[in-house]
């Protein structure tokens, strides 16, 4: 019998091979788009589930409270580690690890010259602890000594081949870090899966950051200083919770931060969580809300279901067609039930080819979606157990939400009135029903064009806007941070001026606009107590303001110099400190940390830059020079003869640093890069979009072509009439046009809502105009009049003799 029931189904398809194949195309689109995005969110949501610990293991952020409101970080101070292990006996594990992006690293030769230099962007420094704690996999070295000591590394099995071609010959082999310290590899890590926020590939002993003239020598006691690199994680025992150690932690931030700095606290955050909080950074930079979740997962939902609707809009219009076959197997003894069946085969057979073609589909497209979203999807995802069951449930939901109605309907005809021919097409087709899915599908259609043209106008608001300096035409380039190399500085500069392409250059710790913050507090105007909020420091050298052309409303450049002449201010700042006239502020003393070295007069107050991304406000800065603490030059360049300028200052950069490593990047780039996410994201919906519009216009190519099919007769009367080519396109093209208006009132007052809540994330944004909705519901209406014209324009020229002389 089921044999039968689907060789009865696979001759229907063939004989109907138009409604068929447009049901699988569409249905195929729908199914592919949606076990895409349910490969992103099981990759989304299995960060670091690798951990047997996970569920005990939490990151200490430190809350800043200041009057504009309370903002957590993942930074802390450098002795907190250790006076965690002191103060709370109970912990079973506590680690640090402190990321160092951007640091480079060489291997020499046996005379000491460096063969291979290379830059690492996940390089850490941790305490051995971590890999107590974390369930990273060791190909060589113990992982409870290996760090142990300074001038320690372990490498990744990729790293290590990088550096040295084999990672089973890297054990005890030495590279050089930043041209100063040599460390010695003591273990190979496996290399870590994509799925983690600790990406580790390269991880230098935390006891190395502690030994005289690191870095950070004289922060190891510093209570008060904050590293939003520096990321602690502690293992709470079975008996207590997270809850119950917030309230210790109050008492341990009392105990060792100064008075000035209690309001500032210490709270945990699950490792559970951190994949999602968007607020406070993960090592991997690479966030993922669950709010995003959710709108994915029911973007992804909506497109499952409107390639349903098709099939059930094109099913009930082809029910007239099959009316007699109905009543036909009704008279020779068929029930409901074998009709049932009978047509939910059918279903199946159009839902299992679309399944077959849609993990082709996926298979396509999943290399362009690991670029587009620099993620890695497996593409051996068939051989994922939970995929093949969300496979399987797919065509089994499938099957039921477009087949079940269209059954009922089929197999609900009177045997008597089908085969007299009598089925009345409007009743038999539910055209009510029809004109409610057209709507739903172009609601949701509608909607997602609306959210992308407001990505997309909101991104080109982003690239145009003035940032308050100039950025084009200027490169940035990292130098060794040495005492030797810095004292090469000045003859550099001279150098770079004399060629012909460079017209400016300057030496600073960051661009204007910079994901490189130093935020700290200060003493204004001789006061005892420190200001309650922080001012973001741009060190750097008099001619940063010349070449980056920040405009002053008050005062003047400070004079050139090595150390702390003077300072720069910005309005926001002045603002902050109650100051009306900026004027009033030009003399007023400001001192850094109790220093006297860091005490100056304010020389000259600038206008307001953003010095990160448009999404965050403008912050009080606070700008001035201090070699010690350089870490770029700034060239602006002349637009002609781009190569040949950037030829030069390469062979001037490595004629100095000869043991460096030469890169540079343009500022107008590195911006860009502040809104990759979104980008990404805007890329995304666009996608997902046009698939919306594609499968809609899809289902309403289907229904003109039936109803072309069925109003033939109507259509050879009407040009007998008289009635012009244009007329006839009108009469198909007018109930869907009116359909389409009224999915656009429901999908623009939807679009409006989530789309001004959405927007709200950003401090600039743009405004939700009128234009934006009246570009999408003419988009809409011009596709779905290009999609039903052909139809239209056919039906509307054939000629009316042989429309008639059917009958």
């Amino acid at each position: 019998m089921i044999r039968n029931y689907i060789k009865t189904a696979w001759r229907n398809l063939l004989r109907n091979k138009s409604y068929a194949a447009i049901n699988v195309v569409g249905l195929a689109v729908g199914i592919a788009a949606c076990l895409l995005i349910f490969l992103i969110i099981q990759f989304e949501t299995s960060f670091d589930n690798f951990h047997s610990k996970k569920d005990h293991i939490y990151r200490v952020n430190t809350v800043f409270v200041g009057p504009d409101g309370v903002h957590p970080t993942s930074g802390t101070a450098l002795p907190m580690s250790e006076g965690l292990r002191i103060d709370f006996p109970q912990l079973k594990e506590v680690a640090a690890i402190f990321r160092n992006d951007g640091s480079h690293y060489s291997v020499s030769n046996g005379s000491g010259q460096p063969v291979k230099k290379f830059k690492e962007d996940d390089a850490y420094y941790a305490e051995p602890q971590f890999f107590s704690m974390f369930d990273f996999g060791w190909l060589a070295g113990d992982k409870k000594t290996a760090l142990s000591e300074p001038k320690t590394v372990v490498l990744s099995e990729d790293e290590a081949t990088r550096f040295f071609g084999n990672w089973r010959d890297a054990m005890g082999k030495i590279i050089r870090y930043e041209n100063k310290t040599d460390l010695k590899v003591t273990g190979i890590l496996k290399n870590p899966p994509a799925n983690t926020d600790n990406p580790l590939k390269l991880v230098v002993s935390y006891a190395t950051m502690r030994t005289k003239g690191s870095d950070f020598y004289g922060n190891l006691h510093d209570w008060v200083s904050t590293f939003g690199d520096n990321n602690i994680y502690v293992l709470l025992p079975d008996n207590m919770t997270a809850d119950q150690f917030n309230k210790n932690l109050k008492v341990f931030v009392k105990k060792h931060k100064p008075a000035d700095y209690v309001k500032d606290g210490l709270q945990l955050q699950p490792l559970a969580d951190m994949h999602y909080n968007t607020d406070v950074n993960v090592y991997s930079g690479h966030p993922f809300s669950k709010q995003l979740i959710k709108v994915i997962s029911l973007i992804g939902i909506f497109l499952l279901v409107i390639a349903c609707v098709n099939f059930i809009n094109l099913a009930t219009a082809q029910a007239v067609n099959r009316s007699k076959e109905v009543g036909i197997r009704k008279v020779l003894g068929s029930n409901r039930n074998n009709l049932l069946i009978q047509f939910l085969s059918e279903t199946l057979i159009i839902t299992l080819f679309a399944v077959t073609l849609a993990v082709i589909i996926a298979e396509i497209a999943l290399p362009m979606l690991n670029k587009l979203l620099e993620i890695q999807l497996n593409s051996g995802f068939l051989a994922d157990p939970v995929l093949l069951l969300f496979l399987a449930g797919v065509i089994v939901i499938v099957t039921l939400l477009s087949g079940f109605y269209p059954a009922l309907v089929l197999s609900g005809f009177n045997p008597i009135t089908a085969l007299k021919n009598r089925v009345a097409s409007g009743k038999s087709s539910g055209v009510l029903l029809r004109r409610g899915l057209v709507v739903f599908q172009f609601c949701i259609a509608q909607f997602l064009v609306i959210g992308t043209l407001v990505i997309i106008f909101q991104m080109d608001y982003f690239n145009k806007k003035s940032l308050g300096f100039d950025k084009d035409a200027i490169l940035t380039v990292p130098f060794p941070g040495d005492s030797l190399s810095k004292a090469k500085l000045n003859t550099l500069k001279d150098e770079l001026l004399a060629q012909p392409g460079v017209k400016d250059v300057s030496y600073s710790f960051a661009s204007p606009s910079d994901n490189n913050g130093w935020g700290t507090d200060f003493k204004y105007n001789n006061s005892p107590k420190v200001t309650d909020f922080n001012a973001q420091m741009k060190w750097a050298d008099a001619e940063y303001f010349k070449l980056y052309n920040l405009q002053f409303v008050a005062g003047h450049p400070y004079t050139k110099g090595d150390t702390i002449n003077g300072w720069v201010v910005n309005e926001s700042l002045v603002h902050k400190l109650g100051v009306r006239d900026p004027k009033d502020a030009i003399g007023k003393y400001i001192k850094l940390w109790d220093d006297k070295k860091k005490y100056a007069p304010i020389v000259g107050v600038v206008k307001d830059f953003n010095i990160s991304s448009l999404k965050n406000p403008i912050q009080p800065v606070l700008m001035s020079s201090w070699k010690d603490v350089y870490q770029k030059i700034n060239i602006k360049i002349q637009p002609a003869n781009v190569n040949q300028t950037l030829a030069s200052i390469e062979r001037l950069w490595t004629s100095t640093f000869p043991d460096g490593m030469y890169e540079y990047q343009f500022l107008d780039e590195k911006i860009a890069n502040f809104y990759k996410s979104e980008n990404q994201l805007s890329t995304l919906y666009k996608i997902f979009a046009g698939i919306g519009i594609f499968i809609s216009c899809l289902g309403l190519y289907g229904l003109v072509s039936f109803m072309a099919v069925q109003r033939t007769k109507e259509v050879g009367i009407r040009k007998t009439l008289g009635a012009s080519v244009a007329s006839i396109v009108y009469l198909f093209s007018k109930e869907f046009t009116i359909l389409i208006i009224i999915a656009f009132v429901i999908s623009g007052s939807i679009g409006y809502y989530f789309m001004h809540r959405w927007l709200q994330d950003f401090t600039y944004r743009i405004p939700l105009s009128p234009g934006i909705f009246i570009l999408a519901i003419a988009v809409s209406i011009a596709i779905a009049w290009l999609t039903v014209g052909y139809k239209a324009i056919k039906a509307a020229l054939a000629n009316p003799v042989k429309s008639l002389r059917s009958e």
